[in-house]
């Protein structure tokens, strides 16, 4: 039986070393011996990471255990968490979550049958809990940036979803009147505010609407 450890981070700003210091003061602790804690700075909206992968397919073996921080760290979409957690189930290696004690515990040495299907079944029950509220965290997350970046638009702040405005609109509709009074012609305002021929008829589509 082998032990391995796994941690991730959403973005490489977010430092991996609080979850592998984690990992690693929880095996000297408890006298466990650790082969290596692998890990990604990516997403955790799916499992197409490359380290996570290597663990998965290539190292862990039955009778292993794998050691994560939070269940969060494993993934953050519930049921391809959940699904992840049965795979490990089924191959007979042994998932520890340092945020969830019962996962800590080794079931096999309770002797009574209906108190290992108790704890296993409060088990489950945290796991889906916990990974129910991570999702629910991300949901919250993207629909906040949703709700950014409409409000930004509404305001004019926002040019072609995800691109600053070149300028607000009602600048813009300043130096417009001096082409609807015939002033300049359009190509030489767009020089002037060196707006693309698209940007430009963007503007002019706003202000008409």
């Amino acid at each position: 039986m082998k032990r391995y450890g796994y941690h991730r981070t959403s973005t490489r700003e977010q430092h991996l070393d609080r979850g592998i210091k984690e990992i690693t003061t929880y095996c000297e602790q408890n006298n466990l011996e650790l082969e290596k804690i692998f890990t990604d700075q990516q997403t955790g909206k799916n499992f197409n990471r490359p380290r996570y992968q290597v663990l998965k397919e290539d190292v862990l073996r039955a009778g292993d255990e794998l050691i994560i921080t939070e269940v969060d760290r494993l993934g953050r979409n519930k049921q391809e968490t959940l699904k992840e957690l049965q795979y490990y189930r089924d191959n007979g290696i042994r998932v520890k979550i340092l945020e969830l004690p019962t996962t800590l515990m080794d079931l096999s040495k309770l002797d009574n049958a209906m108190a290992r299907m108790l704890m296993e079944t409060i088990n489950n029950m945290l796991i889906e809990l916990y990974a129910a509220m991570a999702q629910a965290e991300i949901e919250k997350k993207e629909k906040r940036q949703r709700e950014g970046i409409d409000s930004k638009k509404a305001r004019g702040e926002w040019d072609d979803y995800g691109r600053p405005a070149v300028m607000p609109i009602d600048e813009f509709s300043e130096h417009y009147q001096k082409v609807v009074s015939g002033e300049i012609r359009p190509f030489e305002l767009m020089k002037q505010l060196g707006m693309s021929k698209s940007t430009y008829y963007r503007y002019v589509k706003r202000i008409k609407e």
